[in-house]
This record gives structure tokens, sequence and C-alpha cells, in this order.
């Protein structure tokens, strides 16, 4: 990892990293006071897209996180900037009801969608919904998915994400993705930028190899990887990817930086 002294920033996934579920990670809360409360920037960064940026700090203050708003940069928020700046999009939402609300301005269509958007809608899924999909994507439609998790960790286990239909969609029209959220190195570089620093003084917090760490060390920051969340000790080793750093829990973090 970036030694200690060129180290100006974190960047902290959510889920898996803070908590999981309703419930927060031990330590956790200590932890990010601790480092908020250092000289080091941080910012949140998520993929999460059934939660709007109200929402998510809603929850991060009922779970007892004292994180303001400004600090936390998602993934559908990445897309509603790219959408802004095409002119006049129509588009297909496939996003959760909270996080649709921040889509509002946009025109939409079921059939005739310019931008088909990709985010988490839970059971929603169905033959019919992806085929009005795949036919609008072989009328010229582009793909964005919001992320393209393979999977993420819940109270019950285990859950598939929507890498599974992102990456079926595109195969089967022959087109590609484009990705918003982690590991797209733009994602990284916004929050870097919104950091005002440079990527070589930023380190990424995160429980997903793949996504977190690969992403953040091919953007040019340091990659902490954590044993919580969707961590799995096969999938870490199966990664061509290999953190910088690899501690038990957020509860370490403040430690590791000599805090």
């Amino acid at each position: 990892m970036n030694q200690r002294s060129s180290l100006k920033g974190i960047l902290f996934d959510l889920d898996g990293v803070l908590y999981i579920g309703s419930q927060a990670i031990d330590g956790a809360v200590e932890a990010v006071n601790k480092i908020r409360n250092s000289a080091l920037e941080c910012r949140f960064v998520t993929n999460t897209s059934t939660l709007s940026i109200n929402s998510i700090t809603s929850k991060l203050h009922a779970l007892g996180f004292d994180i303001p708003g400004r600090e936390i940069i998602s993934a559908p928020q990445a897309a509603l900037q790219y959408l802004q700046r095409q002119e006049n999009p129509v588009c297909r939402l496939l996003l959760a009801d909270d996080v649709k609300k921040d889509f509002a301005g946009f025109e939409q269509s079921d059939t005739e969608a310019q931008f088909i958007v990709v985010g988490d809608i839970g059971n929603t899924w169905s033959y019919a919904m992806l085929n009005e999909v795949f036919n609008c994507l072989m009328s010229g439609a582009k793909l964005i998915a919001i992320h393209k998790n393979r999977f993420w960790q819940t109270e019950q286990g285990l859950q598939m994400d929507i890498g599974g239909f992102v990456h079926g969609l595109a195969y089967a029209s022959g087109t590609k993705a484009m990705i918003i959220g982690k590991p797209s190195a733009d994602f990284f570089s916004i929050a870097v930028d919104d950091m005002q620093l440079a990527v070589g003084e930023v380190a990424m917090i995160g429980d997903d190899i793949d996504s977190d760490i690969g992403g953040a060390q091919q953007a040019g920051l340091s990659g902490i990887l954590v044993r919580t969340g969707k961590y799995r000790q096969s999938y870490a080793d199966a990664s061509a990817m290999k953190p910088d750093v690899l501690i038990d829990s957020i509860r370490d973090l403040p430690r590791l930086l000599g805090l």
C-alpha cells in the first residue's frame, strides 16, 4: 500500500464493509469516526442501486454513522450525470422505485428506449422483461449497467447480483454494456477528483476482490481488502487481483493507518 506519509484519502465501500443488511459491522462506527476526524479525506462509494442518496444517508445515520450525504458517491448518481449529458434521452429504467425518483426528469419507454439502465430490481426479473430489453438493444439502444457484480452478501447469505443479467443481455444482443460503477476507472476518478487528490494518494477499502480492489488498483489506487461481507478466501485466492493489504475488518483500519 502507499506509504502512510503519502496517503491523503480513503474510499470506503458500504455494504459488506460498514454494514451487512440492517446491522453495522462490529467496530465500524468507531473506525469511521476516527478516520474522518483525522487529516485524511474520506468518501463513501457504492454500487448500491436500490437506494437514493437521501435513503443511503438516512440508513447510515440510523446505523450510527455520522456521514454527510455530500461524502457519498453512488453509481446511480454517476449514471444520472451521464444521461444528463445526452440529448433528450428516452430511457428504460430497471431500477428500484426509490432510485427511479432521481431519474424522473427523463422520458421513459418500455419498447422505444434509447438507453437501458440496469440496476437492482430484486425479484422483478422475468423472461418477458428480458425479451423487451433484448429487442430494444437489437434496435440500437445502449446498455448501461449500474454495476456488474456477480453476487453480494445479505443477512440471509450470498445472493446473485445483476452481473449475470447484464452479461446475458449483452451476449444475446451482441452489444457491450457500459459499466458505470465499480470497477469502472471513470467511477474511481469521479471519487478521487471530488477529494481533489491524485490517485496515488488514495486507498480503497472493500470486500470485493475484483470490483473494489481490482478496480481501484487498475485505476491507480491502493486496495485494502476486508474479510467481511462477501469476502470468501477461495474466491479471493482464485482472483488474478491481489490486495495491497488484507485485514480482518474495518475496525483494524485505524491501526493500519497509524491512527
